[in-house]
Formats: structure tokens, C-alpha cells, sequence
């Protein structure tokens, strides 16, 4: 898929703003702060209906401005089609074609993308959560199925813990039996994606660590699967947490209290994985998460890379970059310098300088 011409209006801290990438490589350089990251954010949003960074609809809208507007024009499997995205104060509205969509699903495989940002290796050291939002948004990407029961399980955990605080326990087992029923739908996506993402990322590490060191990516589900039938393992856990969970008036196990373990030679990665095995096996990981979208779509998604200098070395950014070329992968990468781009490629790249919201075009690839 390949994204040809997006515009922006009062987006972040961008008035107005037109961005026409190249075919292969795209760079937005400029100073910190400028809002070059705003940039990879509205193409994100665009495919997805929501932000690669945590931020509520308001945020997104420039100070000052009543409303934001995203408009982009995609090509995928070779058919042309127009994704617009409308922000005005708490509601987003999305069109495809000038259609109004009711649900982000609808966008599935409209506008793919990957995502590779500093944000994205602190989640190493990091809390569970951070590990869980990243395994669902990379899930919603792929699996157009996953955000519905992602939704049916969080709202039935609403409205159990809403009930749990009121102190009742009037229709506590409705809402523990459809607590159980849609996490473990929960769990059987990420256990299944996870399951199909751990070869295509140890190839992926072997690579860029030249097979110095063996990794591994584990599932680590709150409600451990100790029987042969996971229902009855999960609501007789829920049955032995009922009275705690009614002393606190949370709900105490389940998916969302699921985690990923990051494992280096055996070891936990982020105790005893250096900054620079920390930083690969986090990009592996992304690369896994392209393959297997291409897999799943027909075609390559879009690679966002952020900040991409304070990542890698100049050999890691050329190997990155020589293997999205010859996989024909569009990429967008934002940096504060293109000093560490090999010269050759930036010959080839559509170049924008980003300064305070704006945007200026300073170059094309020959075509």
C-alpha cells in the first residue's frame, strides 16, 4: 500500500500542511519540538482512528482551533481511494470515499502501518501496560475481528468493577460470565498472534545480531491456562477473587492484567540486555510485525520511523533502510539530522525540512 498525498489542518500544532511522499523514502528533518512526529501521527491515525501516542481527541486539535481535519489518498492493491478523518471536540468522524464509517474496523487494511519510535524501547523496562498496549494496537492492525472483542471484554470490565464498587452483588454472575466468555477471546488473539509472530522475530534478531544471542517473546496471561478447558479454569479463578474483589471494588485478575516477558540467552532482557540488545530486539520486533501484516494484507504496510538517530547507528539505519528498499516498503522517517543517512539514499529521498508546524519540500527521488 502505498500512501500518495495527506493534508493536514490545525492538527497538533500544525495550521495547514500538504506532504506528497515518495515512493520509497520520505524524510522529515528538523529541530525537536517542530512537529515532525505530528506528521507520522496523522498518517497512524488515519489507518487506524486512533493515536500511536496516548492523547485524547482534544489534544489533537490546535490551540485555538475549533476543529482538525486529516485527508489522505491511498493506494492499495492498486485500487486509489480517499480516507478523511474529522476531529471536533470529543467525536472523531471518519469517511472513506466521501462514507461515512461507524467503526475504526471499517479502516481495516485501508492504510497499514508500522510504527518505530523511542516510546516503543522504553516499553522493555516498563510497566505491563505499556507491553499490552503494544501487543494490541499491533493485533487491531492485522486482525479486524480483534477490536471488537478488545471492546466487548473492557466494557463488560466497566460495568463489573462499577458494580463491584457499589457494594451490591446483584447480577455480579452475569457480568463475571461475560467477563470470562469475552476475555477469553481476549486471550485467544494474543496467544495466537504472539505464536505466529515469535519465528518471524527471531529471524528478524538473528539477523541484525549477526546470531550472537538466542531471544524469545512469551505471552505471560493473568489467568494461566492450567486446564483443558480454559472457561472453567478462568471463572473458578474469578469465584476465589470474588470476595477480594468486592473489598476493593476492582476486578483483581484477568487480560488486562496480562504481560510480555522479553528474554535474552534465557534471561530477563531488561536486566541483563545492553541498551543496544534492547534496542534491536525491540526493532526485530517491528520487522516481525511488517512481515506478518504483509502476510496477512497482500502487501506491505507503511514503516513510520521515529526519530530513528537516537535509535541506531548509521550501519544499523543503512541495513534498516537497504532491507524496506528491497522489500519495497514505503518509509517515513523523522530525524533532527540526516547526517547518519547514507548519502546515496538521500539522493533518492523526498526531503521536508519541519519548522514550527511547518512544512517545506526541499527535494525529490528521481523517479
Amino acid at each position: 500500500m502505498i500512501l500518495t498525498g495527506i493534508r493536514l489542518d490545525n492538527f497538533r500544532n500544525i495550521a495547514a500542511a500538504n506532504l506528497n511522499p515518495g515512493r520509497q523514502l520520505t524524510l522529515l528533518y528538523g529541530l525537536n519540538g517542530q512537529g515532525k512526529t505530528n506528521l507520522l501521527e496523522a498518517i497512524y491515525l488515519l489507518g487506524t482512528g486512533r493515536p500511536f501516542r496516548m492523547a485524547k481527541v482534544p489534544d489533537l486539535i490546535r490551540q485555538g482551533a475549533v476543529k482538525a481535519a486529516i485527508n489522505g489518498q491511498v493506494h492499495t492493491s492498486g485500487v486509489a481511494s480517499e480516507i478523511t478523518l474529522e476531529l471536533e471536540g470529543k467525536n472523531r468522524r471518519i469517511a472513506v470515499d466521501g462514507k461515512t464509517i461507524n467503526r475504526p474496523a471499517e479502516l481495516h487494511g485501508k492504510l497499514a502501518s508500522v510504527v518505530f519510535s523511542p516510546d516503543d524501547t522504553t516499553m522493555v523496562k516498563q510497566g505491563p501496560e505499556t507491553r499490552r498496549r503494544y501487543l494490541d494496537r499491533s493485533l487491531y492492525s492485522c486482525d479486524a475481528g480483534f477490536l471488537r472483542d478488545y471492546h466487548d471484554y473492557y466494557r463488560t470490565l466497566k460495568q463489573r468493577n462499577s458494580l463491584l464498587r457499589s457494594g451490591s452483588t446483584s447480577g455480579l454472575d452475569a457480568w463475571t460470565e461475560q467477563l470470562v466468555d469475552a476475555g477469553i477471546r481476549l486471550m485467544q488473539h494474543r496467544a495466537a498472534y504472539l505464536d505466529r509472530l515469535q519465528q518471524l522475530f527471531q529471524g528478524h534478531y538473528q539477523r541484525i545480531a549477526d546470531g550472537r544471542e538466542t531471544v524469545e517473546l512469551n505471552y505471560c496471561p493473568d489467568i494461566a491456562a492450567g486446564t483443558d478447558d480454559p472457561r472453567k479454569h478462568f471463572m473458578q479463578q474469578q469465584e476465589q477473587c470474588r470476595a477480594s474483589d468486592l473489598r476493593h471494588g476492582v476486578t483483581g485478575h484477568g487480560p488486562h492484567r496480562d504481560d510480555l516477558t522479553f528474554l535474552i540467552d534465557g534471561r530477563a532482557l531488561k536486566t541483563f540486555g545492553s541498551q543496544g540488545q534492547q534496542r534491536s530486539f525491540v526493532l526485530a520486533l517491528k520487522l516481525a510485525e511488517l512481515d506478518h501484516l504483509q502476510q496477512s494484507l497482500g502487501e506491505p504496510p507503511i514503516m513510520l520511523l521515529d526519530d530513528i538517530v537516537s535509535e541506531l547507528d548509521p550501519e544499523r539505519i543503512y541495513n534498516l533502510l537497504s532491507f524496506l528498499r528491497q522489500r519495497e516498503v514505503q518509509v517515513l522517517i523523522t530525524t533532527t539530522t540526516t547526517v547518519a543517512i547514507d548519502p546515496g539514499m538521500l539522493q533518492e529521498s523526498s526531503l521536508y525540512r519541519v519548522n514550527a508546524g511547518t512544512l517545506t519540500y526541499e527535494g525529490s527521488v528521481p523517479r
